[in-house]
């Protein structure tokens, strides 16, 4: 009996590790509000409501996801900011670029905010090479 509540207790913290955000940011955290990136070739925008409970909605085309993230409060000392998501839900709808992101996909990306904080440049690695953007900075949609 004793075996097995000690792995029920591991099966609970494991689905509140789970189902918890891992980062909360204060709400004049710089990447805070909706952020827009327009994708003229596909005549699209994604929009990003990063919310300062740990969790962001992304809209692009169709698809609508929910993912709960992990930022840093600071950037490190080259001025990136670390980005883990994961998606914690997903419609069955194909983003702007016509592709379908799993449940569960885990994306680590790095940003970059320009001085006026008004735009930032996500990065698939800490080198500003590989950055794409911008993503703009919306008052509201």
């Amino acid at each position: 009996m004793k075996y097995q509540f000690g792995l029920l207790g591991i099966f609970l913290a494991a689905f509140a590790t789970m189902s918890r955000a891992e980062t909360q940011l204060p709400p004049g955290h710089p990447l805070v509000g909706l952020w827009r990136i327009n994708l003229p070739e596909q005549a699209c925008s994604e929009i990003y409501d990063i919310r300062t409970d740990g969790t962001t909605q992304i809209l692009s085309g169709g698809q609508v996801v929910q993912t709960r993230y992990d930022i840093s409060l600071r950037p490190d000392s080259q001025g990136f900011y670390k980005w883990v998501d994961t998606v914690v839900q997903v419609n069955d709808q194909p983003d702007c670029m016509g592709h379908k992101v799993p449940n569960g996909n885990v994306a680590t990306n790095y940003i970059v905010m320009h001085a006026t904080g008004s735009k930032f440049m996500m990065c698939q690695k800490a080198e500003l090479e590989t950055c794409f953007g911008p993503f703009l900075k919306e008052a509201g949609i």
